[in-house]
């Protein structure tokens, strides 16, 4: 067949296919979806969408990315990590769960899919390389924290405020513990030890997940564990309550108003920076920026408003749940009127409408069905503001994605493509953004579970996304009831694999600078969330920095002559001979321009050291790669020791240095007769040179072998 065709469908590898490859996939595909089901919907939630797009992101992605990766067992869908940063990425643009964010993160999912794709088809594989091992393990396990702690609020019933700091957040809600919902953390528990008990069981620890979320929705129907209404400001008996709800919804929609604006005239910005008119410009960027300053203002004024109303505890008439019905601050219902018993709390204020809960919050109504075509909205702003964070998953993604892709291949002994894993990956994304699924990437659990149960093709995969298709068609009805606090001990015992002090210990004993590097990551990712993008890129700015620092000032070893015959740095073996006739001196790197001055200083003091030295050895084994700066720096120490009497000579030189030499006429200069394959022939045609001066130096081989040249 026409190798183009299998380039073009590498899922063509797979055939033939027989019946018992293709049983295994089968069992394998339903196996892993078991597992999937709950898990995409908890990761879902952790990005800030509505649950049923987590089944969306584990159907499209999981069979583009099987039909067009490299690797056959890899599983694509929703995890933890990408999750959290879809949410880093788009809370800070639009409300969670409002249509405007899902607008955004279909285009957030369609940039990471456009960036893959083009990474692989351009064979950019390498440039994760750039993003380093310390870099990912400190982000890992800061992101680990930071996703265990969002769902705080999911597992203790309180409502967490949303703002520039993850932290802030964090801490503001357990100033409000003492609201804390008991049913809502009873639930938690016991799907908390329900999980880990099952985990036990042999036979039931794969599926211990579902059976957890099948038993906690069938008791939280039982005992009426949800409690949702709804009404307006008109609805609040109390005048000062009502005031401020009504004051919220008015600078809500005031706010909602002027970002329209901004956003109106950010268009009108660009069309004027073509025009080339600047003080038109000028003046529109400075309207612009007074607009965000007051939309700046009036979310600060909400954010405190809904931070007090959120303390209020209302009571409601006595009406069914469907119905609005008028609401009392606790305590102060009018003597006669009948409430119905629930103690209420303001859960959001969105288009004027107040949603109130009085119990645990569940997962609602799933819309059934598969998800329909939609068209990720382009605009030049939207992407532009989430131009980096697209970037940053897509890295993230495909590192997460391409390390456990090699684990499955050094178990199957099967051939990875990185190229092609990135394409995979892009086309499930690309095909993912326009079926309503946020970012996707391999999934460790999915991937295992391929392996274990026995996926030999990517028909499993395939599989499994047929299994998560028939739950969207037949099995939300059953899933309302299930508790959003099950869920969030789903995403708590997922990400505890992910905390890895041990590993940052591990990676500080190895090396001090990638420990360093490891540790920024980790405090900048914490400090800065939800801005998580700016622990990567920091991270990898120092990893990159720290490697500069270390390659301009590599080991300049002094060399005296050990008693077993060899040559060895002074500095570790003090005592052993040297020469006042020949200094010998080794450079253990690469010489560019980061660290010519480095070696020209440590050339000169050696030879400075040495007044009656007439030969300069550079041992050059470890110099393994030379740039047009190093190979300036030797031709102008090689004259400049001329000058001073000094004969500059080389051994070991690698074919690569040799050759830079060869083009630029330095190795001419210098003189074949100075170059030589290692260091003792070096020497002994050096005292050779030296004659009976040099006879009785202790530096001196013990035997003498003829000269040999560099070739």
């Amino acid at each position: 067949m026409n190798p183009l065709l299998y380039r073009l469908f590498p899922f063509l590898y797979w055939f033939p296919i027989n019946s018992v490859i293709l049983r295994g996939d089968v069992i394998a595909g339903i196996t892993g979806a078991l597992v999937l089901v709950p898990k995409a919907m908890a990761y879902a939630q952790l990005s800030g969408l509505p649950v049923y797009f987590g089944l969306y992101t584990a159907l499209v992605p999981a069979i583009l990315g099987a039909l067009w990766g490299s690797s056959r067992q890899l599983a694509t869908g929703p995890v933890a990590i990408i999750s959290l940063m879809t949410a880093a990425a788009l809370t800070p643009l639009a409300v969670p769960f409002s249509e405007e964010y899902i607008g955004l993160a279909l285009l957030l999912t369609l940039m990471v899919g456009v960036i893959q794709f083009g990474l692989g088809a351009f064979k950019l594989g390498a440039i994760v390389n750039f993003v380093s091992h310390p870099v990912i393990l400190g982000f890992m396990n800061a992101a680990a924290i930071i996703i265990a702690l969002s769902q705080l609020d999911l597992l203790l019933g309180i409502t967490k405020g949303r703002s520039d700091s993850f932290l802030v957040d964090i801490w503001e809600m357990f100033g409000n513990l003492s609201q804390a919902h008991l049913p809502t953390l009873a639930m938690s528990v016991f799907a908390l030890v329900l999980m880990l008990v099952l985990k036990k069981v042999k036979l039931l620890s794969k599926p211990s997940v579902l059976i957890a979320v099948v038993i906690t929705t069938l008791v939280s129907y039982a005992i009426g564990f949800a409690h949702k209404t709804s009404g307006t400001h008109e609805h609040i008996a109390d005048p000062a309550a009502r005031e401020l709800v009504a004051s919220y919804v008015a600078t809500q929609q005031q706010a909602k108003t002027l970002q329209s604006e901004i956003t109106a005239k950010g268009a009108t910005l660009r069309e004027l920076e073509k025009s080339g008119d600047p003080r038109a410009v000028t003046e529109l960027r400075y309207r612009i920026d007074l607009m965000k300053l007051e939309a700046e203002n009036l979310e600060k004024q909400n954010k405190e408003r809904m931070g007090y109303l959120r303390k209020l505890e209302f009571e409601r008439f006595d009406a069914p749940e469907s119905q609005t019905a008028m609401l009392y601050v606790a305590g102060k219902a009018p003597a006669g009127v009948a409430t119905d018993g629930q103690s209420w709390h303001i859960k959001k204020i969105e288009d004027g409408k107040l949603n109130l809960t009085g119990g645990g919050d569940v997962v609602g109504n799933i819309p059934a069905g598969l998800p329909s075509f939609r068209l990720p909205t382009l605009t030049f702003d939207a992407m532009l503001q989430l131009l980096s964070a697209a970037f940053i998953i897509a890295l993230v993604a495909f590192m997460e994605c391409i390390s456990m892709a090699k684990a499955l291949a050094a178990k199957t002994k099967q051939r990875l493509d990185p190229n092609q894993e990135l394409i995979g990956q892009g086309m499930a994304n690309m095909g993912g953004a326009f079926f309503q699924a946020y970012p996707a990437t391999g999934s460790f659990t999915g991937s295992a579970i391929n392996l274990q149960a026995g996926a030999q093709t990517g028909f499993a995969m395939v599989f499994n996304g047929l299994f998560v298709a028939a739950t969207l068609l037949f099995l939300t009805p059953y899933l309302y009831h299930l508790p959003k606090a099950t869920l969030g001990v789903i995403i708590l015992l997922a990400v505890t694999s992910l905390v890895t002090p041990a590993a940052l210990k591990h990676t500080w004993k190895a090396n001090k600078a990638d420990g360093i590097v490891a540790g920024v990551t980790f405090a900048v990712t914490l400090l800065a969330a939800p801005h998580l993008d700016k622990g990567i890129l920091i991270g990898a700015a120092l990893a990159l920095v720290l490697y500069l620092y270390r390659t301009m000032k590599p080991r300049v070893a002094q060399l005296g002559r050990h008693s077993d015959g060899t040559l060895r740095d002074v500095k570790v073996h003090p005592g052993i001979p040297t020469s006042e006739h020949v200094v010998a001196m080794r450079f253990d790197g690469q010489l560019y321009f980061a660290n010519v001055s480095h070696f020209e200083d440590a050339v000169l003091e050696t030879v400075a050291a040495h007044p009656k030295a007439k030969y300069l050895l550079v041992v050059g084994d470890g110099i393994n790669q030379l740039d047009a700066t190093g190979e300036e720096a030797i031709r102008a120490i090689h004259e400049r020791l001329h000058e001073g009497g000094v004969t500059l000579v080389f051994s070991g030189l690698k074919k690569q240095v040799l050759d830079v030499m060869r083009n630029t006429g330095l190795f001419d200069e210098i003189g074949q007769q100075h170059i030589f394959p290692n260091e003792d022939q070096a020497l002994a045609v050096i005292y050779e040179w030296l004659g009976e001066e040099g006879r009785d130096d202790l530096f001196c081989p013990v035997g003498r072998s003829e000269p040999a040249l560099a070739k």
